[in-house]
């Protein structure tokens, strides 16, 4: 049972204001000096701020004071069309239609129409439900197109009272009686320690865990980073720690195979700090065939995307087609999305690590 307060753009102002109390969770509405409305969504030990209106991204994720978003270039969120004009964010739903790196005969923005799309409607949804109260940020995205797709997208985040673990969800619905081509990516840009090592249900093998040689052209070139590809697809296990920074600029990508799961049916994958708590992140793997590793540091920008959940490798529309990983959503079809990730304080990341090896 819920309650949903539907928002408009002239709630949100410069000052920020509580608007809803529940079970120790709160929510304030603000907005950036560039515009962009912004929803925090609070309790005891931490916070999400969601951007309802544009694309529901989440903007900053801090839980008991550790900042899990990517060091950036942006002080703020900045109206842009795609997604690298405002990069700076914590997670954004990457897709729809297309996905990733566009390839030489691609037509599509990076990582597709949806990073950056403006919202149909947003709204704050109070509840409870079998695993106890919530607050969640929700709305929804109608896509369509003269002669071409018609979809509409819910996103859904959602926190609960007593704990740094959190929901991002995203359901597509196929509007028309034509088939549509599926490519979605959870994008969670978790913030990059020195030293921090992932633990994964996959082998540092380079069957397992396997180094992405195809790269793509906006990723600059030299002899000493070719030459770093080669020896990282002969042993990927130099980066089960994540130190010597330098390694990462330019980006490197990977691809996790052969994830194990749990009881449940999910796999899972943490990023433990060397202070001893860690990153954490869970999903199906029949909804996400796919998992990818994106870790960058330079002066500009610092990242550990260690497991993004995805329908497909991030190598751009025509060669995830080539490849088969394209998916395809009948006409009324609808698919669920649904991944729980957060931070760990040392105890439960202690667990969490012997929970992952014991898949």
């Amino acid at each position: 049972m819920s309650t949903i307060f539907h928002l408009r753009d002239t709630f949100f102002g410069e000052a920020e204001r509580l608007v809803a109390e529940s079970h120790g969770i709160t929510a304030r509405l603000f907005c950036y000096d560039t515009g962009i409305a912004a929803l925090r969504l609070g309790n005891r030990r931490g916070h999400l701020v969601v951007l309802p209106f544009f694309g529901q991204m989440i903007w900053d994720a801090v839980f008991h004071g550790v900042d899990l978003t990517m060091s950036n270039m942006f002080s703020a969120p900045r109206p842009a069309e795609s997604i690298v004009g405002t990069y700076g964010c914590f997670a954004f739903h990457s897709g729809l239609l297309r996905n990733g790196c566009p390839g030489p005969d691609d037509s599509h923005p990076l990582h597709g129409e949806m990073p950056c799309a403006k919202m149909d409607s947003a709204g704050l949804e109070i509840g409870e439900d079998a695993d106890g109260p919530y607050m969640a940020v929700i709305g929804s995205c109608e896509y369509v197109m003269g002669f071409g797709n018609h979809y509409i997208a819910r996103p859904r985040v959602v926190l609960r009272p007593d704990t740094a673990l959190f929901d991002i969800g995203m359901s597509v619905e196929n509007l028309s009686g034509a088939d549509m081509d599926l490519m979605y990516m959870c994008h969670v840009n978790f913030a990059f320690y020195e030293g921090a090592r992932i633990i994964q249900p996959a082998p540092f093998t380079p069957d397992a865990t396997v180094v992405r040689t195809k790269v793509p052209a906006h990723v600059p070139r030299n002899p000493d980073y070719d030459a770093l590809l080669v020896s990282l697809a002969a042993d990927p296990s130099v980066m089960e720690v994540m130190k010597d920074p330098l390694r990462y600029d330019p980006e490197q990508v990977f691809y996790i195979r052969g994830l194990k799961t749990g009881p449940d049916g999910k796999t899972a994958s943490l990023m433990k700090r060397r202070e001893g708590d860690g990153f954490y992140i869970t999903y199906d793997p029949v909804d996400f065939p796919k998992t990818v590793r994106w870790v960058m540091v330079n002066s500009d920008q610092k990242v550990c995307a260690f497991a993004l959940p995805a329908t497909a490798e991030p190598e751009g529309y025509l060669a995830e087609k080539a490849k088969g990983n394209v998916q395809v959503l009948k006409g009324g079809e609808q698919r669920h999305f649904s991944v729980r990730l957060g931070y760990l304080p040392p105890d439960d990341a202690n667990l969490a690590e012997r929970t992952i090896k014991a898949f």
